[in-house]
């Protein structure tokens, strides 16, 4: 009886750390958004980590070089072209939006994990991997008048996404939270510092998209401020991941990682009034449910496998 009480409270606590975890990536991305029109990407990177790796060092005890420092690399550098993939996007796309096409990766961990992990794929799976592909297509709507390459990009951080969950999986499962996310964010700084030093040797600002292309602007009280918010929630984010998809169901914990889709829009709403047209509420709708499809397919396939073990 205590053991269920137990293992049920540790599902809930679950539950509760992965909606306080997505709750909380939302806004960090509504808040790059916002400050996008103040700040550069390579100038939110290099100050927002120059924050982070200290704490995370300190979380991690000072030990941080642990063997398979190489995937560890690999993996910071997947989830590094990630985050530039969604950042890129934000100040050209409704929130919303990149947030459905970002939530693709299942989709893509799928087949990468059939590939190079040789997991099983059901009918299941095939069915979830149609029905998020139609949803993309509805929210990128390409050939459409309204369609922009840009509206790709987050797609492609999926994919990243997905690389990175595989590596995570096959090279780093024992690896501390700390440790990955020290060298992910050892990764961010090491990335903006050197495109940073690039523009400047250039000699001069991209007005074209001065986000990813311009030259750093003078902080003020309000930017030190959404560093400083950026760089708590980066902490938070980190550890809260790593804590939630320690219970002892991971399946159920991944089905609420899908309220981000909700938060993402709430946070566009507040933020910039941004209200998801038809089209794009149906993709979002076909992706969740493609990503539960997913879930249920997975988790069907690992009973099929644990039946054939104990046989």
């Amino acid at each position: 009886m205590f053991q269920q009480k137990h293992f049920s409270s540790a599902v809930t606590g679950g539950v509760l750390t992965i909606l306080a975890t997505v709750f909380a990536m939302a806004l960090a991305d509504a808040i790059v958004k916002y400050a996008s029109t103040d700040m550069t990407l390579w100038q939110i990177y290099v100050l927002r980590s120059l924050a982070v790796v200290p704490v995370l060092a300190l979380l991690a005890c000072g030990r941080v070089r642990v063997p398979g420092l190489g995937w560890i690399l690999l993996r910071s550098l997947a989830l590094s072209l990630m985050y530039l993939g969604i950042y890129a996007a934000l100040p050209l796309l409704d929130l919303s939006v990149v947030a459905a096409s970002l939530y693709t990766a299942p989709l893509f961990i799928t087949l990468l994990a059939a590939i190079f992990l040789r997991d099983p794929i059901n009918p299941g799976h095939w069915v979830a991997m149609f029905m998020g592909f139609l949803g993309v297509v509805l929210i990128v709507k390409p050939g459409g008048i309204g369609f922009t390459p840009f509206a790709l990009l987050p797609v492609s951080a999926a994919l990243l996404y997905a690389i990175a969950a595989v590596l995570t999986r096959a090279k780093c499962q024992l690896t501390p939270a700390p440790v990955l996310g020290f060298w992910l964010n050892v990764t961010l700084l090491a990335m903006g510092t050197t495109i940073s030093c690039a523009i400047v040797s250039t000699q001069g600002a991209d007005n074209v998209y001065p986000f990813l292309l311009g030259n750093w602007s003078r902080m003020s009280a309000r930017n030190w401020m959404v560093i400083a918010t950026l760089a708590t929630l980066m902490v938070g984010i980190s550890i809260g991941l790593a804590k939630a998809y320690q219970s002892p169901r991971p399946h159920v914990i991944a089905a609420f990682d899908y309220a981000f889709l909700i938060f993402a829009a709430l946070w566009g709403f507040v933020f910039f009034g941004e209200v998801p047209d038809g089209w794009t509420l149906l993709g979002m709708t076909l992706i969740a449910v493609a990503g539960m499809l997913a879930l249920r397919a997975n988790a069907v396939a690992e009973k099929v496998r644990g039946s054939g073990e104990m046989q």
